[in-house]
């Protein structure tokens, strides 16, 4: 594992490969799932404020469920997160084009219609964050509809932390993303010597 200030990131993050591919998995983890998004506590409030210039980009069904069960919901163990269409399907957040599922919010946000990107858990996937009282732990998520990213990943060279090196540095800054590039490369180092 490797400490970076309040974080404790697993391994899996700087040595696993992946790369979604969209064409392969059609967006399943909107659709897929026990339950919706995780949300920090200050983004119920973001989805609160920006759910009337979403509105226009959702599905009917999205817009029922919000309806039904509010812009967010606490879940079985008690955090914050995204409604599901009819209470066990794809988020409400979720449209599809082209056969694939989507972000309406990232939709929105891309058209400049809002300024937040989409839930930092969704950005941040395949990595989870557990928050823990002194420390959050920082881990890859494997999940089997994610197959053909890891196929993609040890193709194109691309590991995890890679991949989602925006949504850590929305989450945590630059210069911590630095440290972990640099224990990531420290790592890679000990493990050539290892097996020279």
């Amino acid at each position: 594992m490797i400490i970076i200030e309040n974080t404790i990131v697993s391994d899996d993050v700087v040595e696993r490969a992946f790369a979604c591919n969209l064409q392969a998995c059609k967006g399943a983890c909107c659709v897929s799932g026990d339950s919706g998004a995780p949300l920090d506590y200050e983004e119920t409030k973001i989805l609160e404020d920006i759910y009337p210039l979403v509105k226009p980009y959702m599905t009917e069904k999205g817009i029922k469920a919000v309806e039904q069960f509010g812009k967010y919901m606490i879940d079985s163990e008690g955090e914050f997160v995204t409604p599901l269409v009819d209470g066990n399907k794809e988020c409400a957040y979720t449209i599809f084009e082209n056969g694939m599922a989507l972000c309406g919010i990232e939709k929105a946000c891309r058209e400049g219609v809002i300024t937040y990107y989409k839930p930092v858990s969704c950005h941040l996937y395949p990595v989870r964050i557990k928050k823990h009282k002194e420390y959050d732990a920082v881990n890859y998520d494997r999940w089997d509809i994610c197959a053909p990213a890891c196929t993609r990943g040890q193709k194109e060279g691309v590991r995890v932390f890679e991949f989602v090196k925006s949504a850590l540095i929305r989450k945590y800054g630059e210069a911590w993303y630095q440290q972990l590039e640099g224990a990531a490369r420290y790592k890679e180092e000990q493990e050539q010597e290892r097996t020279a």
